[in-house]
């Protein structure tokens, strides 16, 4: 299944008040896996950069204003999303502004029906502890060494790991090559491998030896011969 992992910064809090988006980053996944195809753009919002939005994502306007506008933009966002569902955290937030800007365009919203928040999901999981990203990020072990600040596309790779583990844990998309990768990003189950050279046994001829004495010991009546063979049938076969 197709999904695009997504994240956004914004100048603040809501969109009804003036605020808008800055920055948009996804990574595409295929069943849990990346695929490597990302999606990465910085907006300017025609506005200023309050101290608040900016120490949480340092982005500043002057920065921003060397970037194209959301209706630059928009078409190439809207062709990386098509078809797939969109994994966000607190999607509630992000997709308030999103379709905020695609209303000012007078395009479609995008509903949510094609979205899956990932912060319900953590809360279901994991009710009455904390949620956060970095919560999340912790109690999954996942290194956020190289996060300094809210970044869109570093908080989508860290939000990949997380999805992969609310989702039943990164075992899903372990793989012994690049064989059994490509298989698992079709959704293919690969077929077992088989050693061109059987392992010796285990037993030792002595050990084998005594075990079949040791059956023997028991008669004929017993019911062990029921299941195994005896030292002479084993002989024989």
């Amino acid at each position: 299944m197709r999904e695009i992992v997504l994240d956004t910064e914004t100048t603040g809090l809501d969109p009804k008040t003036g605020d808008r988006l800055c920055e948009i980053a996804g990574i595409e996944i295929i069943n849990h896996i990346p695929t490597g195809n990302r999606y990465h753009v910085f907006i300017d919002p025609q506005r200023d950069m309050p101290e608040g939005a900016f120490k949480v994502h340092g982005l500043s306007a002057e920065f921003l204003a060397g970037h194209p506008v959301f209706a630059v933009q928009v078409d190439g966002f809207l062709d990386f999303v098509r078809g797939a569902k969109l994994v966000i955290h607190n999607a509630e937030f992000d997709m308030r502004f999103i379709n905020h800007e695609l209303g000012l365009l007078k395009k479609p919203p995008i509903p949510m029906d094609d979205v899956i928040d990932t912060l319900a999901m953590a809360r279901r999981r994991h009710p009455g502890a904390p949620n956060s990203l970095d919560a999340l990020c912790a109690r999954y072990k996942i290194d956020t060494s190289k996060r300094v600040k809210h970044g869109a596309m570093i908080d989508v790779e860290l939000l990949a790991e997380v999805y992969a583990e609310l989702s039943g844990g990164r075992q899903t998309s372990f793989g012994l090559g690049p064989r059994a990768a490509v298989q698992a990003t079709a959704g293919a189950v690969a077929a077992p491998l088989r050693r061109s050279v059987p392992l010796p046994p285990s037993v030792t001829a002595e050990e084998d030896a005594a075990h079949a004495a040791f059956v023997d010991g028991m008669g004929p009546k017993a019911i062990w011969m029921k299941y195994g063979m005896g030292a002479e049938e084993r002989k024989a076969g």
